[in-house]
């Protein structure tokens, strides 16, 4: 695993800012890829390697304005494997950040929230 892994948005895939040194973790945008499974193998398996050997705190943020079905499947993988970071005595924590007056986003990520074990944040932004 490199230190950072940063790949550019484009108008149906996120922009992704994993980098371990600056201690930022980010996925922003739409997320409509036409196959969702081979976008985010790359961020997937990062995250899988940065949990074996994480920073003391991390804060994952999640701001997408949109989301496929076969997209929140890959979202869904990444977020339950950072649960191995608590198991790895680390502390995590997810923000779900959703356009304020956005029901749809804001239900996916109470749905995240239920499922998950480690905290997770729910906050607006204003468009």
């Amino acid at each position: 695993m490199g230190k950072s892994l940063k790949l550019k948005g484009t108008e149906d895939t996120p922009e992704v800012n994993l980098d371990q040194e600056a201690n930022q973790f980010v996925i922003s945008g739409r997320s409509l890829p036409e196959d969702a499974v081979e976008f985010y193998r790359p961020v997937i398996s990062w995250v899988k390697a940065y949990v074996q050997s994480p920073n003391p705190d991390t804060e994952f943020q999640i701001k997408l304005q949109y989301f496929n079905s076969s997209s929140v499947k890959q979202v869904s993988d990444l977020l339950v494997t950072l649960e191995g970071i608590v198991k790895a005595g680390k502390k995590v924590k997810v923000t779900w950040l959703y356009e304020e007056g956005d029901e749809l986003m804001e239900i996916k990520g109470q749905e995240f929230k239920s499922v998950l074990g480690i905290p997770f944040e729910l906050k607006t932004y204003a468009p």
